[in-house]
């Protein structure tokens, strides 16, 4: 498959610009995974906006079950009071499955926005699906723009995690740092939770493995990582200790099943790479991972030879398809499949890379 394209961030590099010089534009759609940076980018954008004025008479919120050209209308020309703008913040509203006469409407409250408006549309539940070919996001793209909110980039995503901890009085190296982000994920929503756990946890002020190990709730992906990586290592009882942790964690079969058919997937791109002569950078740009996961990934498949892992990727399609139709217990064909794996991965006379 071909490498996954990065996502448009010029949006967002925009709102931060203006920001920092203190000119919030008049219209902006918000969207994307990374709720966490949306929520405090849209809170600086408020104190922005609001700023010196009566935050009760100049912040106009419209729900989505209240939305209508009228509702826009009359939020747009309520003018400041002791401010110099006003903030109208529209949530959950899809613009884009308004009817027609509809949307000729919300357009031509667009593109005439006066000076004193700040329109925000925050897309949360409701997913941002926009058709670029349309005159109506010509329209918007115009007048605004649209911030898309993705996960972030390795290196600030590290320095982040270790500004939080500082903020606790804690301290965490960059290589934990690491290691955090790919136990627990690279979503700041999620993130955020897990460093306010271990900071409180933690008894010194340098974050250790313990401590993270200790109270730090891994993603489903990072133990299934964990017992593939037993596997290889030739460790059975190990790798047959974390699949019972998943059962102890009540994680549905069907879902360890997706999680490990993935794996066994990346395994198999990893070992194909490593006999072109390719690395962590390639699976990185083929899988849209970072490069922390994509070398941990590319050192596990030296592990395994390229049989072993063509072999994996069909038992997990197989299984998953037994899971899904014959009513078989879940449990028991994991434990079976984990069996099949176990036999000997990387043999003496496997070559290494």
């Amino acid at each position: 498959m071909p490498p996954k394209a990065k996502a448009d961030t010029a949006g967002y590099q925009k709102l931060k610009k203006d920001l920092s010089a203190g000119t919030p534009g008049q219209l902006y759609l918000l969207h994307g995974e990374e709720t966490y940076l949306r929520d405090y980018y849209l809170g600086r954008l408020r104190e922005k906006v609001l700023a010196g004025g009566l935050e009760e008479f100049n912040f106009h919120p419209i729900a989505a079950k209240d939305m209508s050209p009228h509702t826009l209308e009359e939020a747009i020309d309520c003018l400041p009071m002791m401010a110099e703008r006003t903030l109208v913040q529209v949530t959950d509203f899809d613009l884009f499955k308004a009817g027609e006469k509809d949307r000729e409407a919300y357009g031509k409250l667009l593109s005439q926005l006066p000076d004193y408006v700040c329109l925000v549309f925050v897309f949360d539940l409701v997913p941002f699906k926009m058709d670029a070919r349309t005159k109506f996001s010509a329209v918007i793209k115009q007048a605004g723009t649209v911030v898309n909110f993705v996960r972030q980039d390795q290196g600030d995503l590290v320095d982040w995690v270790r500004r939080r901890f500082r903020a606790l009085g804690k301290d965490i190296d960059s290589k934990l740092a690491l290691d955090l982000i790919f136990l627990c994920g690279d979503l700041m929503t999620n993130l955020i939770g897990e460093i306010e756990k271990i900071g409180a946890y933690a008894k010194g002020v340098h974050i250790t493995r313990q401590d993270i190990d200790a109270v730090a709730t891994p993603q489903l992906d990072a133990v299934v990582f964990r017992m593939t990586d037993a596997i290889g290592e030739g460790k059975f009882e190990q790798a047959a200790s974390v699949l019972g942790e998943l059962y102890q964690m009540q994680e549905p079969p069907i879902k360890i099943m997706w999680s490990l058919g993935r794996q066994m997937r990346q395994l198999y791109s990893a070992r194909l790479a490593l006999e072109q002569g390719r690395g962590p950078s390639y699976v990185a740009a083929l899988w849209g991972i970072k490069p922390y996961p994509a070398e941990k990934l590319v050192n596990s498949a030296r592990r395994f030879t390229l049989g072993w892992c063509r072999k994996a990727v069909v038992r997990c399609g197989q299984v998953d398809l037994a899971m899904k139709s014959t009513g078989q217990d879940g449990q028991e064909l994991l434990t079976g499949l984990l069996l099949e794996l176990a036999t000997p991965a990387a043999p003496k006379a496997a070559r290494r890379y």
